[in-house]
C-alpha cells in the first residue's frame, strides 16, 4: 500500500504537530524549515554541506530564475533539477509569482497571466498560470507552487480582493494544467494551491476555505512577511489554519526569523523557507541559541572562543568568534560561508528541537521561555 504523503505523528493542546512528509525522494520530518536554493544553489553552501552538516531534509528551487538561466533545455536534459544540481532529497518549487510581485517597476499583469522584464539582459517574458506549471515540471520538483499574485502591503480592500479572485481563477487554470500533463521524470509532483488576501480577515477566509475546497495534497498561505507587523503575520496564519484541512500539511511562505518560525509553529504550520538565514550571514548576522550577534562588532574582536558553543555545524566547532569576525573585516569569502553555514545549521536545529518538544508535549512552554532569549542582541 503507497505510503500517505502527510501523516500527523503528534498534535498538541492547541495546534502545533509533528507529522512526516513522504515524497518520492525521501520523508521530510516536520515542522521543517526548508533552505532556499534560487539558482540551484543555497548561497555559498555545497550540497554536501546541506546534507551533511546542516540536515537539510528539503530545499527550494525558484521557477522565475531557473527559467530565465540556464533555462528550461539545459534543465531537462539535465534530468531536471535533481540530477542537475546533484541533491537526491525533495524539493519544493515556487510559481514566480513573488518574483514576477517584487519586479513592480518592469512587470504587468493581466487575467491572462504576467508580462515581464529579465533582470539578467532587459528582455521581455510571459508567465501564464499554465506556463508556470509547465516551467515546474520541467524543473521537476516534488512539491510545486499554484501561479498567485502576491499583494503589497499595506494594500487596499478592493486590490487585494480583486488578486485574490484572480489567483483563484488562477489556480482552477493550474489544477487543469496539470490534470492534462503528467509528471515528465517518472516521480510524483504534488501541487499546493496557495492562500491570499493580504490582511483582512474576510478575504483570508474566503481564500482559504475556496482552496481547501480543491483538495490539493497540502496547502500554502502567502503574501505575509512582505512588511507587515508581526503581530498581524500571527493574526492572519492564526485564522488560516483554523480553516486550512488538518490533515493537509500547512506551508507559509517566506517566513522568517527563529521567533517568526517558533510563533508560526505554535499556530498549526508545518513548513517554512526564508533567505533570511543566508542573506543575514552574508552581513555578519548569526542567529544562535543565547540570541543575535553582529560578529562584525568590535567586543568579538579578541574573543577567541568557539562561533557558537551550542552550535551542531563544524564551523561552531572549528573557528572563532575573532576569526570569523576578522574574515568579515577583511572581506574574505570564506566569512560568508561559515556563518551561512552556522545559521542554516541553526535552523535546522531549531525545528528539530521544536519537534521534540512537541513529541514531549511541552511544546508551549518552551517555546514561550525561548523566544525572548532568541530575539536578545548579544
Amino acid at each position: 500500500m503507497e505510503k500517505k504523503f502527510f501523516e500527523i505523528e503528534k498534535t498538541t493542546e492547541s495546534k502545533a504537530r509533528a507529522g512526516v512528509i513522504t515524497t518520492d525522494h525521501g520523508q521530510v520530518q516536520t515542522p521543517i524549515f526548508m533552505p532556499v536554493g534560487t539558482v540551484a544553489s543555497v548561497k555559498t553552501v555545497h550540497q554536501r554541506e546541506l546534507k551533511e552538516d546542516i540536515k537539510a531534509q528539503i530545499i527550494l528551487g525558484n521557477t522565475y530564475h531557473l527559467y530565465l538561466r540556464p533555462k528550461m533545455d539545459v534543465m531537462q536534459e539535465a534530468g531536471g533539477l535533481h540530477k542537475f544540481m546533484n541533491w537526491d532529497l525533495p524539493i519544493l518549487t515556487d510559481s514566480g509569482g513573488y518574483q514576477v510581485f517584487s519586479l513592480s517597476d518592469t512587470r504587468k499583469i493581466t487575467e491572462e497571466g504576467s508580462k515581464f522584464k529579465s533582470h539578467i539582459d532587459g528582455s521581455y517574458h510571459f508567465i501564464s498560470p499554465e506556463k508556470s506549471m509547465e516551467i515546474q515540471r520541467q524543473i521537476g520538483g516534488d512539491i510545486f507552487m499554484a501561479f498567485d499574485e502576491c499583494t503589497p502591503y499595506p494594500c487596499e480592500y478592493n486590490q487585494a480582493k480583486e488578486s485574490m479572485e484572480m489567483t483563484h481563477r488562477w489556480l482552477k487554470r493550474c489544477i487543469k494544467w496539470c490534470d492534462e500533463n503528467p509528471e515528465i521524470y517518472g516521480h510524483r509532483q504534488r501541487l499546493f494551491p496557495i492562500v491570499q488576501g493580504s490582511t483582512y480577515s474576510d478575504l483570508r477566509k474566503i481564500s482559504a476555505e475556496f482552496i481547501s475546497e480543491q483538495n490539493a495534497e497540502g496547502n500554502a498561505i502567502g503574501g505575509l512577511s512582505v512588511g507587515e507587523p508581526e503581530d498581524e503575520m500571527y493574526r492572519i496564519t492564526n485564522e488560516v489554519t483554523d480553516i486550512l484541512p488538518i490533515e493537509k500539511p500547512r506551508y507559509l511562505m517566506g517566513v522568517g526569523t527563529p521567533w517568526n518560525i517558533l510563533e508560526s509553529i505554535g499556530l498549526g504550520v508545518d513548513m517554512m523557507d526564508c533567505v533570511m538565514p543566508t542573506r543575514n550571514a552574508r552581513n555578519g548576522m548569526l542567529f544562535t541559541w543565547q540570541g543575535v550577534i553582529n560578529i562584525k562588532n568590535e567586543k568579538w574582536k579578541n574573543d577567541f572562543s568557539q562561533l557558537d558553543e551550542f552550535g551542531t555545524s563544524f564551523v561552531d566547532r572549528e573557528y572563532s568568534k575573532a576569526y570569523v569576525r576578522h574574515l568579515f573585516v577583511s572581506r574574505e569569502y570564506l566569512a560568508k560561508q561559515i556563518a551561512s553555514i552556522h545559521n542554516l545549521a541553526f535552523y535546522l536545529d531549531l525545528v528539530r528541537v521544536a519537534r521534540e518538544h512537541i513529541l514531549a508535549g511541552d511544546f508551549y512552554q518552551w517555546k514561550d521561555s525561548v523566544v525572548p532569549v532568541l530575539r536578545h542582541r548579544l
